[in-house]
């Protein structure tokens, strides 16, 4: 089953395209160009402390103007394949997050490979919380009122993040906001996958972003769970989660097998299956219907985590 969604129909003249080294390089030397701020959100850039013998960690900061009182934050962390992104690309959505819901979020600008291999961006992203709680009076954050979420790449190091701080202890994030997240190496060594509707992230994609990362064959032995979370065997004990993928989206069986399994561990976990969707639909198709209504669905899935916890 490859038919597109309705909305997204004009993706079957999305040209095949996948990454490598020569691609990649490329397009880190283009930054996404900040989104415009609309009245009614700041942003600005903070500098933290990074994980222990490596430069520090900037996140970008979007907050409601006048903000006063601690409120809820949602640490973000773009996707890219790992190999490429900024926090800039996701400006719009995150201006939206915080407009929307009143919420500060931080976009962490984290490591990427092949120049800074696994744990590089997942280390980056854990200093990002750390460095967000060491701020949160600052910032007028509530440390007890915190999410970590992202999409695609940023969607697994989210995850990966969250496996990390649960084993090291001290405060948690209360929610995983996981979108498309890529979850799993060992889907680059699948022969089995119906792959005509995939678009925006290739099988040979995966294949480049995984090596790159690990250092190593995709689907070796010896995986950390901290690199690819699907590797982890025990999953109780994590935030609750949010996760969002489409039909047709190359990451589509390992975040169903995820969700099934945050669940089964006891993780209460809801997830979103959208008919005809790819890989990074919302983004490319912003304005289609299915897209504003994924978008939505994360909202209220943010909203619903981050409630005031008395009254």
């Amino acid at each position: 089953m490859h038919a597109f969604h309705p909305d997204l129909a004009a993706a079957r003249f999305i040209p095949a395209f996948s990454f490598g080294p020569a691609s990649a390089r490329f397009v880190r030397g283009r930054s996404a160009r900040p989104a415009p701020t609309p009245p009614g959100v700041s942003v600005q850039e903070l500098t933290v402390a990074g994980p222990a013998g490596a430069p520090a960690v900037t996140l970008r900061i979007f907050q409601p103007s006048g903000l006063t009182a601690p409120a809820p934050a949602l640490l973000w962390v773009h996707g890219g394949g790992l190999i490429i992104g900024s926090p800039e690309q996701d400006d719009r959505t995150n201006i939206a997050f915080a407009a929307e819901l009143g919420i500060t979020v931080a976009a962490v600008r984290y490591r990427l490979a092949p120049d800074n291999p696994a744990p590089a961006a997942v280390e980056d992203v854990y200093a990002a919380f750390r460095g967000l709680l060491a701020e949160a009076e600052v910032l007028n954050v509530d440390p007890d009122r915190i999410a970590i979420g992202g999409a695609s790449a940023g969607g697994g190091l989210a995850a990966a993040a969250a496996l990390l701080i649960h084993d090291r202890g001290g405060v948690q994030p209360v929610f995983q906001l996981l979108v498309y997240p890529m979850l799993d190496d060992r889907t680059v060594t699948r022969d089995d996958m119906d792959t005509r509707g995939v678009r925006a992230w290739t099988p040979k994609s995966n294949r480049y972003g995984w090596s790159a990362y690990l250092g190593q064959e995709p689907g070796s032995a010896g995986v950390s769970a901290y690199a690819a979370p699907a590797r982890r065997e025990e999953l109780s004990g994590l935030p609750p989660a949010w996760i969002g993928v489409g039909t047709l989206d190359l990451f589509h069986d390992e975040d169903v097998e995820y969700a099934r399994r945050l669940n089964a561990a006891g993780v209460p976990c809801r997830l979103l299956v959208v008919p005809g969707a790819f890989h990074g639909f919302d983004a490319i198709f912003a304005k289609a219907g299915v897209a504003q209504d994924f978008w939505a669905a994360q909202a209220e899935a943010l909203r619903e985590a981050l409630r005031p916890l008395h009254g």
